[in-house]
């Protein structure tokens, strides 16, 4: 059977890897999008270990990495296995600092994920999220415009090469005054050899992942990054 009889026949598989901070709710976040990826005909499989990214098997066999693993350290043996599977075509996926937050001394990690977070000035606050006019009718935003949150704004360091979907605007702050106007990417994707990726920077505290434009948008993103 070729591997793409093989594709058509089989469940697809999504991966989670959870687990660094505790402060961001690793076990507790994820599951609340484990049973949306069984609904939509997933095999899904938890890890709490990033020796995962050696298992070169399941890997080859899976369809969507969900990580959140905000700080923490990986091997370089580990952030190999899930370049070298994303780069096959295993889609990547997460949110806040999970994703955009993780293994902060590995530079290919973050050049993989387009984005690198440095700070939320503002601590927790009231701040929009606006759909960039050109992407409204990307299927990860289609049918929504804009929304508040409160929550930790992220400003990052971003790849210019990557998809932006949304944005949002900082605010004055007395410490940084010349960020004031800046606008930052909140949601994007971007391709990593025959791999996608999909990254949400919302999603600090449970109830972020409430909202709904969140929890669409990720359940959204989750799809379409999958193989």
């Amino acid at each position: 059977m070729t591997a793409e009889a093989e594709g058509a026949t089989r469940p697809r598989r999504a991966l989670v890897v959870r687990g660094g901070w505790e402060g961001h709710a690793p076990v507790e976040a994820t599951d609340r999008f484990i049973p949306f990826l069984r609904d939509n005909g997933y095999d899904v499989e938890v890890s709490e270990t990033l020796d995962a990214y050696l298992d070169t098997a399941l890997l080859a066999s899976t369809d969507l990495i969900l990580q959140i693993w905000t700080m923490g350290e990986i091997t370089e043996e580990q952030r190999k296995g899930l370049d070298n599977a994303v780069r096959a075509g295993t889609g990547f996926a997460g949110w806040h600092g999970g994703i955009a937050d993780a293994f902060r001394a590995d530079l290919e990690y973050n050049f993989m994920v387009g984005g690198q977070f440095i700070s939320h000035p503002h601590g927790f606050v009231d701040y929009e999220v606006e759909v960039v006019p050109e992407k409204a009718d990307h299927p990860i935003v289609r049918g929504i415009e804009r929304f508040s949150v409160h929550t930790e704004q992220y400003y990052i360091h971003a790849d210019p090469s990557n998809d932006v979907l949304a944005t949002t605007t900082f605010p004055y702050h007395d410490n940084y005054p010349w960020i004031e106007g800046v606008t930052m990417p909140v949601v994007w994707t971007r391709r990593w050899g025959k791999g996608r990726v999909f990254v949400c920077t919302v999603g600090h505290k449970l109830d972020d992942l409430d909202t709904p434009e969140v929890r669409t948008i990720i359940e959204r993103g989750l799809l379409w990054a999958s193989r």
